[in-house]
């Protein structure tokens, strides 16, 4: 599909529907569900299914903003040109997408944003990602609600134009967290793309259409304007804190090859390094789902720390809202800063100095300097009051009165200050940080998984005739109990008071969060467990005991199971679901014809 030339959409219109993509996009859900197409209909669905679901399980569409002297910032070409944007997530987007006028990023910037879908809007559900979300870790998964924007901005004198300067961003936007893979996309194309326009756009967007699923664990290339990728997307099953690095082939690539060692992570200890001796303190911060702003000189040094600040708790997922990068346009900037109420449990990147007065009465503020190149390290900022960030131009420092649980580990800020003495390149820092904060992590998280794992029913507790048992409730004073012999204290050497900490968090989002997680995927086990125990029923001998009507009932039952096991993705083996199918026939079977007739036709078999 061509672009048409580089027409200006306000933030009021919409690009056309194309429909042979929209044919296209029919074909492809009528194939996933299994309905069979003509021979010619099956060659035009198979080309509507590289043409927009390809594309699609990667990316929701490739934004180009610029400026316009009447309209100011606009967004000038969406493509693929049916993709759906509300006035309001377009208005997002051009605000977004060039830093503020006090940054003064001349030349080439990349950085990340993070926008709320428009509620109202249908909830577009690609079958073939969400059923690869759920071999994702649980930080990786998409959250419906929200956007990514990932931006290659561009500003350079230009005296042929009015403003007497080029401005441009190319921005991509997707479901996926894909922070570093979507980064490197944009180094290979955007580029070029200012200097060959339109043409170029739509011949990147056509390779991405041609890339493979983005299916986790496995080694997947993609090939984008003459280089080949090479990235491995995580998978739940990966051990936590190991990098699953791509092999290299033997044979020799015919395209340049671009190996990624992480779709995700951003380089941890360069955000950290003006902070790394408060860095458990910000660890804390961020467990708890404490509102914190970072203040930073450009949105690619305030999205990168936010980033950083989000990922310190992996394997845990942050489950509150967070923004790389945030403006005083942003559709929530009233909400976010209101008095009227205590300020939410969010993340946000800000630079406009503005900020430095609005969100004076946040409680946690982090203030950072321009990040240094690897190799060099920053003046490490102090821990100061609030009440001393009154000016525009205050130092770079924390500025909270929280005072930490724990007490600091001296021995990770040897390590690191002997790494740079040392001159030990960013990326072995980082690597030692994140072990540091996976190790923490994992600390904390562990006594809390025992304990869950105790409120779960014993298997014998399971009967086939009635309905799976219900789990234990939990009980944070009888939690708090099991710190004594199975706390923390097992595996980290950190004093301090852990049980203050835990009581805080059981109160945090990320608390509730991984806990309605955790139920979800243990009720599911009971599910599971409980089709398992239907299955080593002699269900045969069950009906000759039991009226025509319980038997129907059975079956209608049996049959629901099936559907739920399905709907669900429910832990079980393939054997028992088949073993449970083999029943259910036998059963009908085993009934008048009449109702053989209308048993078979109902629901699944």
């Amino acid at each position: 599909m061509a672009l048409r030339g580089p027409a200006v959409f306000g933030p009021g219109s919409r690009g056309s529907l194309d429909e042979a993509g929209a044919e296209g996009r029919e074909a492809a859900a009528l194939e996933a569900a299994g309905v069979a197409l003509e021979d010619d209909d099956e060659e035009d669905g198979r080309r509507g299914l590289l043409r927009w679901d390809g594309f699609s399980a990667w990316l929701h569409c490739v934004c180009v903003v610029g400026f316009d002297l009447e309209l100011g910032q606009a967004v000038e070409v969406i493509y693929p040109q049916h993709s759906k944007l509300t006035d309001k997530e377009k208005t997002n987007i051009c605000y977004l997408s060039f830093p503020d006028s006090n940054s003064g990023c001349l030349g080439d910037t990349q950085f990340c944003f993070r926008f709320r879908q428009s509620s109202g809007r249908r909830v577009s559900l690609h079958c073939l990602l969400d059923q690869f979300d759920k071999d994702l870790p649980v930080y990786l998964k998409k959250d419906p609600a929200y956007f990514y924007g990932y931006v290659y901005f561009r500003q350079v004198r230009d005296k042929t134009l009015k403003r007497g300067y080029f401005q441009k961003s190319l921005v991509l936007i997707s479901k996926l967290p894909y922070i570093h893979f979507f980064h490197t996309v944009l180094k290979q194309i955007a580029p070029e793309y200012f200097e060959k326009n339109e043409p170029y756009l739509e011949a990147a967007c056509n390779d991405v259409d041609r890339w493979p699923a983005p299916v986790p664990g496995k080694t997947l290339h993609l090939p984008i304007m003459g280089v080949l990728m090479k990235v491995r997307i995580p998978t739940c099953h990966d051990k936590p804190g190991t990098t699953q690095m791509v092999q290299l082939t033997q044979q020799a690539d015919t395209h340049t090859s671009i190996i990624l060692p992480t779709v995700h992570e951003v380089d941890l200890f360069r955000c950290f390094c003006p902070v790394f001796l408060h860095s458990q303190m910000l660890w804390e911060l961020v467990l708890l789902g404490e509102p914190l702003v970072v203040m930073a000189p450009s949105p690619s040094e305030s999205s990168e720390t936010v980033l950083a600040l989000v990922n310190c708790i992996s394997p845990l997922k942050y489950f509150s809202d967070f923004r790389p990068y945030f403006t005083i346009h942003d559709s929530e900037f009233k909400e976010y800063t209101t008095r009227t109420q205590a300020p939410p449990s969010v993340i946000l990147g800000v630079t406009n100095p503005f900020f430095a007065k609005t969100l004076q009465h946040w409680p946690h503020i982090i203030r950072i300097g321009d990040l240094k190149p690897a190799g060099e390290i920053p003046k490490q900022v102090k821990v100061k009051k609030l009440k001393n960030l009154k000016t525009l131009d205050s130092k770079p420092g924390v500025y909270t009165s929280y005072k930490p649980y724990l007490n600091r580990d001296e021995e990770i800020i040897k390590q690191l200050q002997k790494g740079v003495q040392q001159k030990r390149p960013s990326e072995a820092q980082s690597v030692i940080l994140r072990r540091y904060f996976l190790e923490l992590t994992q600390s904390f998280i562990i006594p809390l998984e025992r304990y869950v794992a105790s409120l779960m029913p014993l298997q014998k507790s399971i009967s086939p005739w009635k309905s799976p048992p219900q789990l234990r409730q939990f009980l944070p004073e009888e939690f708090m109990k099991t710190l004594e012999k199975t706390g923390p204290q097992l595996t980290s050497g950190i004093k301090g008071d852990w049980i203050g900490l835990y009581r805080h968090f059981l109160k945090s989002p990320n608390f509730d969060g991984w806990f309605k997680t955790r139920r979800k995927e243990m009720t599911q086990k009971l599910e599971a467990l409980h089709l398992e125990a239907l299955c080593e029923e002699d269900l045969l001998l069950w009906i000759q005991k039991h009226t025509e009507v319980e038997t129907v009932d059975l079956v209608l039952k049996l049959k629901n199971k099936l559907l739920q096991a399905d709907r669900e993705n429910l832990p079980v083996k393939p054997d028992t679901v088949a073993k449970l199918r083999t029943h259910i026939d036998a059963i009908i079977l085993a009934l008048p014809e009449d109702l053989q007739g209308i048993l078979l036709k109902t629901g699944m078999t």
